[in-house]
């Protein structure tokens, strides 16, 4: 008789074998080689974003360094214009106050000039009123030496125009007299 061969079955006693496990091991060598690949790539990658990040960085540096040396120069200048701007406001109200001085002046001149203008204007119709009244009076005197000679109501009308220019020279100096005493 011949012997059968043995055929055993696999068991939890007996060792897996050898490809399945070369297998397994060749997955996770591969899954570790795509995982560290991929980790190497997500490196690279991020190393190049964050150069290309501190190069933007520096880049914001430079032109806010630039932007605050310019700031500083235009705040230099704005209070250089400040302070011109105060002098020149200064010496505006300097001259403003002189001028509002001078025309104060100039308006007092002028009333005075106003007040001599009007007692000159009363002064010559008080003169001319009187000069009026003098030859109507001379005349009126040369009349009644020769009284003789004119009506006698021609001479009362006379007289009476004589009086009218003497009042009229009396009001006039009283006019004048007033605008003396303002």
């Amino acid at each position: 008789m011949t012997e059968a061969p043995v055929v055993v079955a696999p068991g939890p006693d007996r060792a897996p074998r050898p490809r399945r496990a070369s297998r397994v091991l060749a997955l996770v060598l591969v899954a570790t080689i795509a995982v560290g690949a991929y980790l190497w790539l997500t490196t690279v990658r991020w190393q190049r974003t964050a150069t290309e990040w501190e190069a933007k960085a520096q880049e914001y540096a430079d032109e806010v360094g630039s932007l605050r040396m310019q700031l500083d120069g235009a705040n230099s200048e704005l209070q250089a214009a400040r302070d011109q701007l105060s002098t020149a406001t200064s010496r505006i109200t300097d001259l403003a106050n002189e001028k509002a001085q001078l025309g104060d002046e100039n308006v007092a001149s002028q009333q005075y000039l106003d007040y001599q203008t009007q007692v000159s204007g009363a002064a010559a119709t008080v003169a001319s009123a009187l000069g009026q009244c003098v030859s109507g009076q001379e005349q009126l005197v040369g009349y009644l030496k020769e009284a003789d000679q004119y009506e006698p109501a021609d001479l009362v009308r006379y007289e009476k125009e004589v009086n009218a220019l003497c009042a009229d020279a009396e009001d006039a100096n009283q006019a004048l007299q007033q605008e003396l005493r303002r």
